[in-house]
Formats: structure tokens, C-alpha cells, sequence
């Protein structure tokens, strides 16, 4: 029989007139639905449920992870332009929808080891890890806004995005996250 997660131990059970132990009785339990809840505990306390990226909380954790390694890397702070008018002309439903199809097209122009999660709102934090060419960068930005002007089928609505990105590096030592958000923002901004 298959056996899957499991957990053993020994269990001393009787021992000879001088103290030394003469039988053991070794037990398996079977944890499978034990460590099936306990993955999806991690993957609600991890996961934004609504686009099934990381959580905020989840991915600043890996990006400060990043920062603490020297891995260096480039920050996006990528904002959807006038996404509000979308809620309030179509519904809050619609443009839930809208979030969700964003981060479907930013997670399929990402590599598996960049972070991306939603600030909140319309905002999204995409970090390209181990990355510093610019060329890299000119050519990521580009897709991850061409991917978004393309257009995508939202209930009975076809949209088409725009977005502003702010980019920082996270190349010097010792950078922190909120710097790099903040200038990414300003950044951003600008744009």
C-alpha cells in the first residue's frame, strides 16, 4: 500500500531486569489530510483569492527575501490607467473580471521566479529578479504594456488597457523595499 505523508516514532515498551530496552514498538500514522489542510491554509495565507497571485503580505516577504540576499533585481510598480471608469460605467463585478484578465497577462509575460501581486486596487508590483541590463528592462516594460493594449474579452465587454510602470533598481546593497517602491512610484508618476 501506497503511503503518503506519514509520521513515525518508536515507542519503548518493555525493558530487562538492568534497564536496557528489549522491544520497541514502532509506529506510522498516516498525516495525509493533516498536511492537505495544512497546504491549503498556506496557499489562503499566501494567495490573493481574486487573482491568485501572491498576496501582498506573501510577496513582500519574497522580495525583502531577494533584497537580503543581494539578489539583484528591477522593481515595477505597474498602474492601470483610468480603471475606474470601468467600475463605475460597467460594475464592480465587470471590473473584477478586468483585475483578474490583468494579472493572467502579466503572470504569462513573467518568468516563473519574478514576484508579481496586487498592491490593491488597480495596482500591481511585479519584481524581475536577477535582472539589471536595461536592454531587459526596455524590453519587459514594453511587453508587459503591449500584452495589456491587446485586446480581451470581459464578460460581454472587449477592453483594451493602458498602464504606467515605474521601475527602480534594486542593485546597490542594503536597498530596502519602501525605498524601492517609493521611487518606483515616483517613477511612475512621471510617466
Amino acid at each position: 500500500q501506497k503511503i503518503g505523508w506519514c509520521r513515525s516514532r518508536f515507542l519503548p515498551v518493555d525493558y530487562d531486569e538492568n534497564g536496557r530496552l528489549l522491544h520497541v514498538l514502532f509506529c506510522i500514522e498516516c498525516i495525509e489530510e493533516e498536511k492537505k489542510r495544512e497546504n491549503k491554509l498556506l496557499y489562503l495565507a499566501e494567495t490573493d483569492l481574486m487573482t491568485g497571485l501572491c498576496n501582498r503580505g506573501s510577496g513582500e516577504k519574497k522580495i525583502t527575501a531577494f533584497l537580503k540576499e543581494r539578489t539583484a533585481g528591477l522593481l515595477c510598480l505597474l498602474d492601470c490607467d483610468k480603471f475606474k471608469s470601468i467600475n463605475d460605467t460597467y460594475g464592480h463585478s465587470v471590473g473584477d473580471k478586468v483585475i483578474i484578465a490583468i494579472a493572467e497577462k502579466l503572470q504569462k509575460s513573467c518568468r516563473d521566479k519574478d514576484v508579481i501581486f496586487r498592491l490593491g486596487g488597480d495596482e500591481f508590483l511585479i519584481c524581475l529578479v536577477g535582472e539589471r541590463s536595461l536592454a531587459f528592462l526596455e524590453e519587459k516594460a514594453n511587453r508587459l504594456l503591449q500584452s495589456l493594449l491587446e485586446a480581451f474579452q470581459v464578460s460581454d465587454y472587449l477592453r483594451v488597457m493602458s498602464a504606467s510602470i515605474g521601475i527602480a533598481s534594486s542593485a546597490d546593497p542594503g536597498t530596502k523595499l519602501d525605498d524601492l517602491v517609493r521611487q518606483s512610484d515616483i517613477a511612475m508618476y512621471a510617466a
